[in-house]
């Protein structure tokens, strides 16, 4: 059995090491991500979103801070901050719910500051 911690910590490792595979590995068609700029539904648009970020999160400069990661029954939270060369991610937190080993729900909120 798969337990949250084990799914958030893949997806962090996955993310981290920017493995777009390994990432969509997480997720399955019923999953849904929440965030300010929409709402992405199922692989595909899962996968549009994550290959964005990983596009952002590859350039020179770039990286991402863990602040905070608590686990309660099949919620994850998680804080962190980072920073590309577009934008200054100055507190970013995420929210997971666990069913069956993957990524179910998850929602996203930052304040995120362009440079330019």
């Amino acid at each position: 059995m798969t337990t949250t911690e084990d799914v958030l910590d893949h997806h962090l490792d996955a993310f981290t090491a920017q493995d777009l595979d390994e990432t969509l590995a997480d997720y399955t068609d019923d999953s849904v991500i929440i965030t300010n700029m929409g709402v992405f539904r199922g692989l595909d648009e899962i996968e549009d979103l994550f290959a964005g970020l990983f596009e952002e999160f590859s350039q020179d400069g770039s990286r991402i801070d863990l602040d905070q990661k608590v686990v309660e029954e099949e919620y994850a939270y998680i804080v962190w901050n980072g920073e590309t060369p577009e934008n200054d991610y100055e507190f970013c937190t995420d929210t997971f719910v666990v069913e069956d080993g993957t990524i179910h729900r998850q929602t996203f909120a930052g304040k995120v500051e362009p440079k330019s």
